[in-house]
């Protein structure tokens, strides 16, 4: 089978690889979006699937919009039977989708319809979520909508964050996708259509999603601490100034009181008080313009004072 691979991020290179050790599989070529610039100092870099494919001699291309007439006359050319297609960051015109004769096959991060769209990793653990999974579908002109050709479902640990599950997530979708494209041509694999009245989205995250409301449960603040690493993480204000945080939900009956937010110090723990009489243990904290410190740290050189409080606003 001659395939096109479109990826982009890390989450995409462990089914590239897999495919590429396939005998019965040919990777005509990757694309991939155009080099942006990337981390703090903002250098402009590869994407990680630009790096794996010219370190496997694969041809690379990439078209600033995969919607112009030069990106749909290079698919023509390749003439691939498939195109696998697994967050490559841009939507496909319904004009691209026959180009492959077996279609676009997409590895999505989620049991479909659940948590459509960007970020379906980060909302399944953001909201509480205790199983997730990955999905193959046949594209169409929608946003994740098209008929599901296979799942795996992969639970999801208490403590495990985004990046975490994203990495158990894609090593499980190499072999999924595998199975999928050599179902394709046999006629063994039944699409199966969605059911839109059961569809959630998960759209992309944005700056305001990691600040903290600490009206919320303890568990739910948690939840969203772990689906918003590594950005935008959690953050508050104190004393006027933002603060990242990491915390843990902490249970200690004995204590209660005070408003969402405020902080307690019950012998060697940093507490906070959150929505319906609800605990969250202090693990970290980094003032803007500072390093990371301990909650201990934090305390002892902030001096807190009786039922001072981390702000909702």
């Amino acid at each position: 089978m001659r395939i096109i691979f479109c990826g982009t991020p890390h989450f995409a290179v462990p089914t590239f690889i897999h495919l590429l050790a396939q005998s019965d599989i040919e990777i005509a070529a990757v694309i991939t979006q155009p080099d942006r610039p990337r981390g703090r100092g903002q250098q402009v870099s590869a994407s990680p699937m630009k790096e794996a494919a010219i370190a496997a001699s694969v041809p690379v291309h990439q078209p600033e919009k995969i919607r112009s007439p030069e990106a749909q006359d290079l698919l023509k050319q390749l003439a691939p039977d498939c195109i696998v297609i697994i967050a490559y960051g841009q939507i496909i015109p319904a004009r691209l989708l026959d180009i492959p004769k077996l279609g676009w096959i997409n590895l999505h991060a989620s049991l479909l319809p659940k948590y459509r769209g960007a970020a379906p990793i980060n909302w399944a653990i953001a909201n509480g979520e205790t199983e997730t999974g990955v999905t193959t579908m046949r594209i169409d002109a929608g946003m994740d909508t098209g008929n599901i050709l296979q799942q795996e479902q992969i639970d999801i640990a208490p403590e495990e964050t985004a990046p975490e599950l994203a990495a158990s997530l894609s090593e499980a979708g190499a072999p999924l996708m595998l199975e999928t494209l050599r179902g394709l041509p046999e006629g063994k694999l039944i699409a199966r259509p969605q059911n839109d009245a059961e569809a959630s989205y998960a759209p992309l995250l944005k700056k305001e999603d990691g600040h903290i409301d600490w009206n919320r449960p303890a568990q739910e603040i948690y939840n969203r601490m772990r689906g918003f690493t590594p950005w935008p993480g959690a953050y508050t204000s104190f004393r006027g100034q933002t603060c990242q945080l990491w915390a843990e939900p902490f249970s200690l009956p004995t204590l209660t009181g005070g408003a969402p937010g405020t902080i307690f110090r019950e012998d060697t723990q940093i507490l906070i008080a959150c929505g319906h009489a609800t605990l969250l243990r202090l693990i970290s904290v980094k003032v803007e313009g500072r390093k990371q410190i301990s909650a201990v740290e934090f305390a002892n050189g902030a001096r807190l004072t009786e039922r001072e409080r981390f702000e909702n606003a």
